[in-house]
């Protein structure tokens, strides 16, 4: 099986949304190079964010989101984001009315249903869950195997954090991957065992 990654864009004070639920300048790094990170032409990063960005999102085969991501971003018009095959959706309300049963949407009641969900869908691919309140709960629950954030320059003071409601500590190793790339710092961190 592939392994489970925890990521997201991040304040320095780890956010991942504003108050309004609003990213404000954390995804500008994504619109501020010019090198396209994907065939949209509107996503463009710096060339060193795109040699780290590029090859990981090559890799992944499912996403996991919370149902209150999916309903921010009217579940993407039914396509996965960034060319991804698909997306489970943590939810406890199930599968909106009129939604395409052939969209590659998996809707689930519970994180651990979901990291399962994924990674029999991913197979050998990487499985990501979105930073916040789901991805809390999948580091609480001891499924997730490495953390990625691109660390924004900017502070919140308050929003949407990270790790969502996560109370306990949790270790992680020592960053593998640190590179600066033009307004954003890239790290990647494995999950303690």
């Amino acid at each position: 099986m592939g392994k489970v990654v925890m990521y997201s864009s991040v304040s320095v004070d780890g956010f991942i949304a504003d108050e309004n639920d609003q990213p404000g300048p954390l995804f500008d790094w994504l619109s501020s190079g010019d090198v396209p990170l994907d065939e949209s032409g509107m996503v463009k990063v710096s060339q060193t964010s795109y040699d780290y960005t590029r090859p990981y999102w090559d890799q992944i085969g499912v996403t996991i989101a919370g149902r209150h991501v999916f309903d921010m971003t009217d579940g993407w018009d039914g396509k996965p984001p960034s060319g991804i095959d698909h997306v489970v959706v943590v939810t406890h309300r199930g599968r909106p009315e009129g939604w395409d049963p052939e969209a590659p949407f998996h809707f689930v009641d519970g994180v651990e249903a979901a990291v399962a969900k994924a990674q029999e869908l991913a197979g050998d691919r990487i499985v990501e869950v979105a930073a916040g309140d789901v991805g809390g709960q999948a580091l609480a629950a001891g499924l997730v195997d490495e953390v990625r954030m691109d660390v924004v320059p900017v502070v919140f003071g308050s929003g949407k954090r990270y790790f969502g409601s996560v109370h306990a500590q949790h270790l992680l190793e020592d960053p593998d991957v640190v590179i600066q790339g033009d307004r954003v710092l890239h790290l990647r961190y494995r999950v303690r065992r």
